[in-house]
């Protein structure tokens, strides 16, 4: 009895030595939040080292929150394990059966449409369509008398830009590009503009120059900004209607506002501008013109359509693998290829006449039960986390952070991710910290929102998971809070 007592106490003991409290939050943070008028209340904070989550720093980690850019972490971990790293777009060339047979290589003449069929390709920049025609044009093809359908029918609905209010006051930033099937040069166009140092008139048009877009800077008024403060004077362009003549012949009138620098030169690439759809049967018809083919009717009479079941294909695209396109993603936190990506793993998932948003939504809260997440409290737009609806608590966005780390693909989330002080979005940030160069994490910033999630190792070499985040008015001013959180995970 007298030796079970022993054992037990020492037991008892031991476990007590082993024992440590959950840490309260740095001082550190608390000072870079006072300083910034920023209350605690608005903070949301897990840490942990992984394994180690019953001694986790918490604040506010059921409060559902604003993720901002944050929220890509979901998209990336439910894409990489739906999709997989080498998943690839897609960009098909296809004709109906009825054509194909009747082709025949000494005349090359197609008497059907062709089908420009699309699939969600990251890569099909303008570049990467001149091949792929050129490949159809290598096949014998000459004319293709029925036109062109653009089949953009792997999302439901096929076009979400139509109808969708802007985000911001800048709806033609790049950042604001939203994606379809199609994704021909990510929906954006370039539009050069230069302007004379003394007189500050400005010339303006597209690279490429496609035909029927005409560009008018007329109404632009020189400033004496530095040429890399030439946003300070921009106003949103304006697409206007235009006279019947020329409505006629099919053109795009495109009115630049607001002022420029005087001697400056830009090549900024803008979206929202003309439709996709007329600029992918420009494009389309000017390259397979300068390539020797013809193309009958007009970007009029080409149409958007669903290709038949037993069209044959003719030449294909491929994108880069998804492990790679996910590094632009994270790295650069870019929000039309999450958006895209989102839609894609929804479309595998999508029944019939189900909307694409909405299956992938629902493939997102699937993988949340299979990891034993509670889903409560989260709300998805997106998956980009450019949206004023979206929400994740702290601890959600931990046990993501978690359930990846701990699956297969943990290493491939892990590599994506900006490095603290070393690239993509964290380049400048925690320079002279514990942090820097060891610290990967994703970034999150909207006007009253900033939040950084991601993998922290501490002085032993211990991994920990760190999400932080700010909600409020002037959340922007956060980030001293949150670097300090992870400078502070890095000292431990």
């Amino acid at each position: 009895m007298k030796a079970a007592v022993t054992v037990a106490l020492a037991l008892s003991l031991s476990a007590c030595a082993s024992w440590q409290p959950a840490p309260a939050v740095p001082d550190e943070v608390k000072q870079a939040m006072t300083q910034a008028g920023l209350p605690l209340s608005a903070l949301g904070v897990v840490a942990y080292p992984i394994g180690d989550a019953a001694h986790a720093l918490r604040l506010n980690e059921q409060q559902p929150m604003r993720p901002a850019s944050t929220m890509k972490l979901v998209t990336g971990a439910v894409a990489l394990d739906k999709l997989g790293t080498n998943w690839r777009g897609r960009t098909d060339l296809l004709v109906d059966a009825a054509a194909f047979a009747a082709l025949s290589p000494k005349d090359g003449v197609l008497a059907g449409p062709l089908y420009l069929r699309g699939g969600a390709d990251t890569d099909l920049d303008w570049g990467e369509l001149v091949q792929l025609l050129r490949d159809l044009r290598e096949r014998g093809v000459r004319e293709i008398q029925g036109g062109l359908v653009v089949d953009r029918t792997l999302f439901r609905p096929a076009r979400l830009d139509l109808g969708v209010p802007p985000f911001d006051d800048t709806p033609e930033s790049y950042y604001n590009a939203i994606p379809d099937a199609l994704n021909l040069n990510g929906n954006l166009l370039t539009y050069a503009l230069k302007s004379d140092a003394k007189t500050g008139a400005v010339e303006a048009w597209t690279s490429p120059a496609w035909p029927g877009i005409t560009v008018d800077a007329s109404a632009m008024t020189p400033s004496d900004a530095a040429c890399k403060d030439w946003e300070r004077g921009w106003q949103s362009p304006l697409v206007l209607p235009l006279p019947p003549a020329q409505a006629a012949a099919q053109t795009q009138h495109v009115v630049l506002q607001g002022s420029f620098p005087r001697g400056c030169e830009r090549q900024e690439e803008f979206t929202n501008l003309v439709d996709r759809q007329w600029l992918a049967a420009q494009a389309v018809r000017q390259i397979w013109g300068e390539l020797g083919g013809k193309l009958g009717g007009s970007p009029a009479t080409d149409r958007e359509g669903a290709t038949p079941a037993d069209a044959k294909l003719l030449a294909t695209h491929q994108g880069h693998p998804l492990a790679e396109v996910m590094r632009g993603m994270m790295k650069r936190s870019d929000n039309a290829l999450t958006r895209l990506t989102y839609l894609r793993f929804g479309a595998d998932a999508a029944a019939a006449d189900e909307p694409t948003l909405a299956a992938s939504e629902r493939v997102v809260r699937d993988w949340f039960a299979a990891h034993g997440i509670d889903a409560t409290g989260l709300v998805l737009e997106n998956g980009s986390g450019l949206s004023r609806l979206e929400r994740i608590k702290p601890a959600q966005l931990a046990a993501l952070l978690q359930a990846a780390h701990d699956g297969p693909q943990g290493p491939e989330l892990l590599a994506m991710l900006p490095v603290a002080g070393v690239d993509g979005t964290l380049r400048r940030r925690m320079k002279g910290t514990p942090a820097e160069g060891r610290a990967r994490m994703k970034t999150g910033t909207l006007h009253d929102t900033f939040a950084l999630a991601g993998y922290v190792p501490d002085a032993h070499g211990r991994l920990w998971i760190v999400v932080g985040m700010i909600n409020d008015e002037n959340g922007d001013k956060g980030k001293p809070a949150l670097d300090a959180l992870a400078a502070w995970v890095a000292r431990q």
